[in-house]
C-alpha cells in the first residue's frame, strides 16, 4: 500500500483500527511474561479467533502480533536467528484471520533491549528495524505501524528501515502524556510534523488513557498535522486487579463517546489500545456512524 492508496483511504471516511492484542491472548491462555510471538505461532487459533472478532466488529486494520519481534526481543526465546520468518509467519496469520482486512506490520519502541539512545546507536535500531521490517513485508502486510514510541530517534530509524527495505505505507503512535509531551520530554506535537514531512501515512498517539481531556490533545495535535490522525487509547486508568495484573475500568460506552468527540477534533483513524477488545470497536463504530 503506498501512501497514496493510505491517503484515498481515510479520505473515504474514519478509518477504524483494532484494540489490544495482548491481554485478550492472556484471557485466552497466554502466560504472563512468556514470549507472546512464540505462544501464537504455537497457539495460532486464539490469535485468528481474536482479529476476526475485530474485524467483524468494524475493524478495517489489523496489527500483526509482531510488537516484540525484533531480533534482540526474539533472542530471548532463541528465535533471533528466525526474526524474518517469525514476521513472515505472523504477518500471513494476520491476513488468514479476516482476508478482507488490512494487515499492519507491528514494531515498537526498543527502550527494553538497548541501554542508551545517543545518536551512535541509530545504525544498530535501524539494523534491527530493518530484519522486522524485511519479515513482515515478506509475510504480505500491507503497511507498517511503528506504535508505542517513547522517542524521536525511534520513528527516525524506523523511517530509515522501511525505505532500505522499500516498505510503503508507514504509520507513527507515541505514547505521551495528556498535554502532549513526549516521555522523552519533547513536545509531541513538532515531532509528529516533522514525521510527516519525512513521509509518514499518519502520525498519532497510542497507550494514553482516554479520558475527558483526550479529545483536547487530538486537538492540540492537530495544530501540528496536516494528514490522518491517529487516536488508539486505552480504557481508562488502570489499576491492579485480584489477579496481580493490570485492569481497566473504562467500559465500551464511555470509552466510544470519547472516541466520537476525538473524530470530532479531527481523528482519522480510531482504535483502542490496552484495555480494550472487539466489544469496544463495535460500540465505537456505532457511536462515529
Amino acid at each position: 500500500m503506498t501512501r497514496e492508496d493510505f491517503n484515498r483511504l481515510c479520505q473515504a471516511g474514519t478509518v477504524l483500527l483494532d484494540g489490544a492484542t495482548g491481554s485478550n491472548l492472556m484471557k485466552a491462555g497466554m502466560p504472563r511474561g512468556c514470549c507472546a510471538e512464540a505462544w501464537v505461532l504455537e497457539h495460532p487459533q486464539a490469535l485468528t479467533a481474536l482479529q476476526r472478532a475485530y474485524f467483524e466488529a468494524g475493524s478495517q486494520i489489523l496489527y500483526a502480533p509482531t510488537f516484540q519481534a525484533q531480533p534482540l526481543a526474539l533472542k530471548k526465546a532463541g528465535l533471533d536467528g528466525k526474526t524474518e520468518e517469525v514476521n513472515a509467519k505472523l504477518a500471513a496469520l494476520t491476513r488468514s484471520a479476516a482476508p478482507g482486512a488490512l494487515v499492519a506490520g507491528d514494531l515498537t519502541t526498543l527502550a527494553a533491549d538497548l541501554d542508551s539512545y545517543d545518536e551512535q546507536y541509530t545504525d544498530q535500531m535501524v539494523a534491527l528495524y530493518r530484519r522486522q521490517i524485511r519479515g513482515l513485508i515478506d509475510g504480505g502486510a500491507d503497511l507498517l505501524i511503528a506504535e508505542t514510541l517513547l522517542y524521536p530517534l525511534e520513528a527516525e530509524a524506523v523511517c530509515m528501515a522501511a525505505e532500505l527495505e522499500g516498505a510503503g505505507a508507514v504509520m507513527y503512535t507515541f505514547t505521551m502524556q495528556p498535554d502532549g509531551s513526549l516521555f522523552s520530554g519533547r513536545e509531541a506535537g513538532p515531532v509528529l510534523r516533522e514525521l510527516e514531512k519525512a513521509g509518514a501515512a499518519a502520525v498519532g498517539f497510542n497507550c494514553v488513557a482516554a479520558g475527558a481531556d483526550t479529545p483536547g490533545l487530538v486537538s492540540r495535535l492537530r495544530r501540528y498535522v496536516r494528514g490522518p490522525l491517529i487516536c488508539k487509547p486505552n480504557a481508562g486508568v488502570p489499576v491492579v486487579g485480584p489477579s496481580g495484573l493490570a485492569e481497566y475500568p473504562m467500559g465500551p460506552e464511555e470509552f466510544a463517546a470519547i472516541g466520537a468527540d476525538c473524530k470530532k477534533m479531527g481523528a482519522a483513524l480510531l482504535g483502542g489500545c490496552c484495555g480494550t477488545d472487539p466489544g469496544y470497536i463495535r460500540r465505537l463504530k456505532e457511536a462515529i456512524g
